[in-house]
């Protein structure tokens, strides 16, 4: 096993790193763990309830569960898009509501990955709001990228070019290129904050697992950049800090110390905040 294999296989739990990746749509990981997050879900509202997600795995700290992850792919004319699934008319609990919700790489994913932390209540997350859904540049994270964009700039691929080679000062060159982005926030009064990375061990991995390929394009991953602990905004590779906790190459969040590995993607059971009532 390697170092970065953090879990033995006894727990159950699947991960991808460079040369160590999951089976098909990482099955069954570490649901139970996660089951108790957002006790203070109430019975009021729509869209809620029980949901498998995809996540970036919480390595340390107290946050419950990983980041959801969203399913980015380049367009043809070079931008980052997140994929927003398809909506659908389901019933619950008697009555016909709108999800959004699709297949994907042997997935369901659902908008409810996204219902926690007061973002339920957000319109960017509701299923027909509309959008083009292209990532924009955030600023004030990363030098490269307040040379490059302006806030609210377009993501281009073309721009992550030296993914294999780039840093920052913080953990190891060559891990992977970030841009810190907002997603389905043009149009909004709320924003919704994300992370992309384009990685080669994200590269890597895509090319062995269903979930993977098609969530993931050309290397670029993306997942929404809200602790779930008490729903700070995270940093990949922004805090010496980081280190001391072993997440100099992952995402570290100031406010309690919790750990995220973005190259690892694993399931988490947790219950949806539903969407208020319109």
């Amino acid at each position: 096993m390697s170092k970065s294999d953090k879990y033995p296989a006894e727990s159950g739990r699947r991960r991808f790193v460079k040369g160590v990746v999951g089976g098909a749509a990482l099955a069954g990981v570490g649901a139970l763990g996660s089951a108790t997050v957002n006790t203070l879900t109430t019975s009021s509202g729509v869209g809620g309830g029980q949901t498998t997600a995809m996540t970036i795995a919480k390595v340390t700290g107290p946050a419950p569960r990983g980041l959801p992850q969203i399913p980015i792919r380049v367009t043809d004319d070079g931008f980052l898009e997140g994929i927003w699934p398809e909506v659908q008319t389901v019933e619950q609990n008697g009555v016909e509501i709108e999800v959004a919700q699709e297949e994907l790489g042997g997935v369901t994913y659902s908008g409810a990955w996204f219902q926690y932390c007061g973002v339920e209540s957000q319109e960017n997350v509701a299923p027909n709001f509309e959008s083009d859904n292209i990532f924009r540049a955030n600023t004030g994270a990363y030098d490269w990228q307040d040379e490059t964009y302006e806030r609210g700039d377009r993501i281009r691929a073309a721009d992550f070019d030296d993914y294999d080679s780039w840093g920052n000062g913080v953990g190891n060159d060559g891990v992977g290129k970030p841009a810190a982005v907002t997603w389905r926030s043009e149009d909004a009064d709320s924003t919704l904050n994300a992370t992309v990375i384009r990685s080669k061990r994200i590269e890597e991995a895509a090319s062995q697992d269903e979930w993977l390929e098609a969530s993931t394009d050309q290397g670029f991953m993306a997942y929404l950049n809200v602790c779930t602990h008490f729903c700070c905004v995270p940093g990949y590779k922004q805090l010496a800090e980081s280190a001391r906790y072993g997440v100099a190459d992952g995402t570290y969040c100031v406010c309690h110390q919790s750990g995220y590995d973005p190259f690892t993607i694993e399931q988490a059971l947790f219950v949806a905040r539903p969407r208020p009532t319109e």
